[in-house]
């Protein structure tokens, strides 16, 4: 069941036959593509094509990221096979795995954990913007792949209403595990949102990758 359309993907940075790298930016629950898309305005994506797909009803999943996965289904599927879809693509039209990036906010973050979780390979780098691998209870046996070294920023803050940060931890290790190169910050007191040392966090990334 495709609930989430490829077609509603937004293209912005450089068209794609001049980009030398890709990323693949998810919104948060209520927001949209050009809401994400706006944060490229802070990161250091000149050499970029940007690739924000819109959610339908602008949410990729209804309930929690930590309810039972099965209140989630089918929308968390089809949000999943839609980025799995957008790398696919991606591969396509010539890009190796290590061009390609991935940034998320909030329930994009989730999202796209959960994505490269189940898909661990040695993508450019993510950016993963107060989120954490989803589901109630982690079935840990389903994150498979070596992301051979991949750079990932985790940033998050704690208390978050939304994102226990219990579930941040056990995130990052995970990847690690999964053989990323995790940076992981936690901020005190800090309201749901991107702060100024997340993107200089992003931007230190982005610029530390050989191209």
């Amino acid at each position: 069941m495709s609930i989430h359309k490829i077609e509603n993907t937004v293209l912005a940075g450089l068209p794609l036959e001049k980009a030398k790298r890709v990323m693949i930016m998810v919104h948060g629950r209520g927001a949209s593509a050009q809401s994400i898309l706006s944060l490229a305005q802070s990161l250091d994506l000149a050499d970029f094509g940007l690739l924000a797909p819109n959610a339908t009803d602008n949410t990729w999943y209804p309930h929690s990221f930590i309810a039972p996965e099965s209140e989630n289904e089918p929308y968390l599927s089809s949000s999943l096979v839609l980025l799995g879809d957008l790398v696919k693509n991606l591969q396509s039209q010539g890009f190796k795995p290590e061009q390609i990036y991935f940034a998320g906010f909030s329930q994009g973050a989730c999202l796209t954990s959960e994505f490269l979780g189940r898909n661990a390979n040695r993508y450019g780098g993510a950016l993963i913007f107060t989120g954490g691998l989803i589901g109630q209870e982690l079935k840990t046996e389903r994150y498979q792949g070596d992301f051979a070294g991949t750079p990932i920023f985790i940033g998050s803050g704690h208390p978050d209403f939304h994102v226990p940060v219990e579930r941040v931890y056990t995130t990052s290790n995970i990847f690690r595990e999964l053989g990323a190169a995790v940076d992981e910050v936690i901020y005190p007191n800090i309201p749901h949102s991107i702060v100024a040392d997340e993107i200089e966090r992003a931007n230190q990334l982005l610029r530390s990758v050989n191209q």
